[in-house]
């Protein structure tokens, strides 16, 4: 099996780069995406369980990954909600399956969104952890638009080794992640 474009460009382009410019020691030193977690909301799969399998589906077949559902830990009156329910589907991706998910993400999926201007650089949690959500499923090639009965969005955490925001915005940059040019550092 042929590695992954990303897992290359990350050995050959990434590590060098990111090992100049923070001035790193060690290679163990750089930064490294450790895992990316996709996890989608259904909040109408209340009134209609299928709606949980056709969630899990869509994911599975974006990641090519088997996607679990996402089961209610309390349960919540006003939504209606009961512990144990069925309410939404998510995925972690490791190693091959992670970098060439990330590869059809930053060079088929996110150029299809309407209207694109890059993804806001808002989205780090201050350990160097990165979430962009997404608002429809149908930017990815793998869904056919004729099959979808209702446009869901989701949410997408890359998951770094990076002990900073400064650091894993340097990585996911050397990636080609399209950032927004309002960097306020």
């Amino acid at each position: 099996m042929a590695t992954a474009r990303f897992k290359d460009k990350y050995q050959k382009e990434v590590i060098p780069a990111l090992k100049e410019k923070f001035q790193y020691k060690n290679i163990m030193q750089v930064p490294k995406i450790t895992k990316i977690s996709i996890n989608k909301g259904i909040g109408a799969a209340v009134a209609d369980k299928k709606l949980v399998d056709i969630g899990v589906d869509e994911l599975t077949t974006i990641t090519g990954q088997k996607a679990v559902a996402t089961i209610a830990k309390k349960s919540v009156s006003n939504f209606k909600l009961r512990e144990g329910m069925p309410i939404g589907a998510r995925v972690t991706l490791r190693g091959q399956k992670m970098y060439e998910f990330l590869d059809r993400l930053l060079t088929i999926a996110l150029p299809r969104v309407r209207d694109f201007r890059g993804v806001s650089d808002k989205g780090f949690d201050g350990r160097g952890n990165y979430t962009l959500g997404v608002k429809e499923q149908i930017i990815f090639p793998e869904i056919t638009i004729d099959k979808v009965k209702a446009i869901t969005g989701m949410d997408i955490t890359i998951v770094t080794t990076a002990n900073t925001d400064e650091e894993s915005y340097e990585l996911l940059k050397a990636f080609g992640m399209p950032f927004t040019n309002n960097k306020n550092q």
